[in-house]
């Protein structure tokens, strides 16, 4: 697969997103509330590291601020004994980051738990990397990819989710039906998302896709929510602000077309979270006249020959 950047991503658009210091859901006062459903989707994720045996030494958690801080606090315990890798992509971010999961000096957690670093892991440093709900942002998702194959280890795995693209769909509907822009970037199958991982050097992806469906009592809410998750990043979008009419056609349009009866007239909309993971395979050398190996390359070679050697 050749290397092709999400055509209804603004790459400057997802740019200022990712760089914006504060997640969307931080009050004044500094109290952080994640989005519930970044929250939710990485809950029902970490479940799921249930059905994979290998237990990371060391493991990194890619951009927690927005993924969820609370995911944060599960995956230490489900690894106590694991030390972590904190990775944001700015320095404000990390140090909310540090702010919000980083044990006070006189705290006793903080002696019992295992070491916890605020920057990048080294190549092949850790076993897991965890991304919950970042990819859809990505306005280059293989080269994000190619820096979790980075981080990890041969026999290492990645465990992410994203939004798939029947996310919004009453939303895009109602939109549509008022000859208005998109309201969101289109999101990307899991199938394709399969295809980018074995591109990145990943080998047995394996995709799992479920549909969540939130019910809100106002328009006001449910765009509060919307904030929260992300921004329009569509090339397409709207140029410009609106003002308070379009505003107020917007609040009509959501309780005209979206109220559901049987739940008492609340705004619905329905999100699709794509799971994925893979692991990152022993490197195959591509022998040439001259060839250049990493050390680390080499080392995974050697142990994986050993290995059928032994069971030949």
């Amino acid at each position: 697969m050749p290397n092709e950047l999400p055509p209804t991503i603004d790459p400057v658009a997802a740019a200022r997103w990712a760089a914006l210091t504060m997640p969307a859901g931080a009050q004044p006062d500094g109290r952080l509330d994640s989005p519930w459903l970044h929250e939710e989707v990485a809950r029902r994720m970490e479940e799921r590291l249930g059905w994979i045996r290998q237990q990371p030494q060391q493991w990194a958690h890619w951009e927690p601020v927005r993924g969820g801080l609370q995911a944060h606090a599960l995956l230490a315990r489900r690894y106590p004994d694991s030390a972590c890798f904190v990775v944001e992509p700015s320095v404000e971010r990390l140090k909310f980051a540090i702010e919000k999961i980083e044990k006070p000096w006189w705290s006793p957690a903080r002696w019992k738990a295992a070491s916890q670093r605020f920057e990048p892991p080294r190549e092949a440093g850790v076993q897991m990397v965890w991304a919950n709900m970042l990819l859809h942002h990505a306005a280059d998702p293989q080269a994000l990819m190619a820096q979790w194959h980075r981080a990890l280890s041969v026999d290492g795995f990645v465990m992410f989710s994203c939004f798939g693209p029947d996310t919004l769909r009453e939303l895009r509907a109602l939109y549509a039906a008022l000859g208005w822009p998109a309201p969101a970037h289109e999101f990307t199958d899991m199938h394709d998302w399969g295809d980018m991982l074995v591109h990145a050097g990943f080998a047995e992806p394996v995709m799992d896709m479920e549909r969540i469906s939130l019910s809100f009592e106002t328009p006001q809410r449910l765009l509060q929510e919307l904030r929260e998750l992300g921004r329009n990043l569509h090339p397409g979008r709207f140029a410009g602000l609106r003002g308070r009419t379009w505003l107020a056609d917007l609040h009509r349009a959501l309780v005209a077309r979206l109220a559901r009866p049987e739940e008492g007239g609340r705004l619905g909309l329905t999100f699709e979270i794509i799971y994925g993971h893979a692991f990152k395979p022993v490197p195959r050398l591509r022998l040439q006249a001259e060839s250049q190996v990493s050390l680390e390359e080499m080392r995974a070679t050697l142990r994986q020959s050993k290995k059928n050697s032994a069971l030949d």
